[in-house]
């Protein structure tokens, strides 16, 4: 049995920030399935910008270090701007997401004629957050749901699919975590076709290492309820 063709209309987006140790790694296991890669370099003050670049990724750079919502949003304006990409793929720079999840949403994007797929960790049982995490972010599901009037299960899953159309209604302005919940209500205004999509998020050693400690998911919270 072949192989699909790789996914030439769908560009990955990948915000970037001190990721250096696994960053080429990401990017490489990407372009197996997706040759189109950008990630946004959010002023790291390590190798992380150079190991994107020599891996093979297409690297926009923050003088500063600016928030993960700014570099989504420079990411989205770069494939709006400067491509013909039908998707964006907004993609995590740490190893947490896989690309066989990405590009089988992508492909259900097309064949359905959808605007926005989410993913969502908690439609299965592959992902195993701990209890606190767990609970930070059912809450947010819930303050996200009853803010939007959409019905999602996971709100701050970065793994998404953006249709063009409408990645190009998308303007972020919370530039801390809180962003992940923005854009889900500026996607929900779109009123566009969208569908959520089972996903394994890999909590690896190394992401669970650099995560959220729980005092910034409470943080985020507050966010959320005061934006």
């Amino acid at each position: 049995m072949t192989a699909p063709p790789p996914l030439d209309d769908a560009w990955l987006v990948i915000p970037l920030y001190n990721e250096a140790p696994v960053i080429g790694d990401v990017i490489a296991e990407a372009l197996e399935r997706f040759p189109h890669v950008v990630c946004v370099d959010d002023g790291s003050t390590d190798a992380s910008a150079e190991r994107a670049e020599r891996a093979g990724a297409v690297v926009v750079r923050h003088a500063v270090n600016l928030g993960q919502g700014a570099a989504l949003q420079t990411g989205i304006e770069y494939v709006l701007a400067h491509t013909y990409g039908r998707y964006v793929v907004t993609f995590d720079a740490d190893g947490q997401h896989a690309v066989a999840d990405a590009e089988a949403m992508v492909r259900l994007a097309a064949d359905e004629d959808l605007a926005i797929v989410f993913g969502s960790r908690f439609l299965d049982e592959r992902t195993k957050p701990g209890l606190a995490k767990q609970v930070v972010l059912k809450t947010a599901v819930w303050v996200t749901n009853h803010s939007t009037g959409l019905r999602l299960t996971d709100a701050h899953n970065g793994l998404r699919v953006i249709r063009r159309d409408a990645a190009a209604q998308i303007n972020l302005r919370q530039n801390r975590m809180a962003h992940a919940s923005e854009i889900v209500t500026q996607l929900g205004r779109t009123r566009l076709p969208w569908r959520e999509f089972p996903v394994h998020i890999r909590y690896t050693e190394y992401s669970k290492a650099k995560g959220q400690p729980l005092l910034n998911s409470i943080n985020i919270l507050v966010d959320l309820i005061v934006n």
